[in-house]
């Protein structure tokens, strides 16, 4: 729980789900729906307008699908996390969300626990994904990424410093910012500093998008 709330925009051309939305996030005290908007068109005037930490973002929309909604996000400067949800965990789709710039994916079939808690994570600088997307994900890396990709990968790790090499290895493990800083001794602002510096050389924008070159580069068990 924190003093402030975690501000959310709600993008989805269904307002009965908007308003589902809006009142399962409402009940946690520590979030707040700032607005809500039927298209992928209006989600950057209102992410200008209510300026989010969160926006929950739905795929299949009108001419502004989710994926392309996300990359118009990711161009703003602060732009805020973008969970993607959609009712089929579509093959590729999540790795497309990943590349685009989401911070998680989750099913609109995911209970209220789920999504609150995808919320509150990607808030954080997590990747919240659904198990079924997880898998996906991992799955193109290890099996479905030939090797020039690895080869990439590679190169864009060798030019990390040994300490942002370690921090991103430990990030894309699952470790929090808090977990990473006390397991290495370290102030939690000396690791989003590495951090800031490690996303830049790898020409990242969020966790989901490290986590898959650490793990095409061979950095993780």
């Amino acid at each position: 729980m924190t003093d402030t709330p975690i501000r959310v925009l709600l993008v989805d051309d269904d307002p009965l789900l908007r308003s589902g939305l809006r009142l399962m996030l409402e009940a946690s005290p520590d979030l707040l729906v700032v607005a809500d908007v039927g298209s992928g068109e209006e989600a950057v005037p209102a992410i200008h307008a209510h300026r989010p930490d969160v926006v929950l973002l739905d795929y299949r929309m009108g001419e502004l699908d989710g994926i392309s909604t996300t990359r118009e996000i990711r161009r703003l400067d602060p732009s805020p996390k973008v969970v993607l949800l959609t009712t089929w965990d579509l093959d590729d789709l999540p790795l497309k969300a990943v590349q685009a710039g989401a911070n998680g994916f989750l099913l609109k079939t995911a209970g209220p626990d789920e999504i609150t808690r995808a919320v509150r994570d990607a808030a954080a600088g997590h990747a919240p994904f659904s198990p079924q997307s997880a898998q996906h994900v991992v799955t193109h890396v290890r099996n479905g990424d030939a090797g020039g990709r690895r080869e990439q990968a590679a190169r864009l790790v060798a030019a990390l410093s040994e300490r942002e090499r370690e921090i991103c290895v430990r990030l894309a493990d699952g470790a929090t910012t808090a977990m990473a800083a006390a397991q290495l001794h370290l102030a939690e602002s000396t690791i989003k500093t590495h951090l800031r510096s490690a996303e830049t050389k790898l020409g990242v924008g969020s966790r989901a998008q490290l986590a898959v070159i650490i793990e095409r580069a061979g950095l993780l068990g």
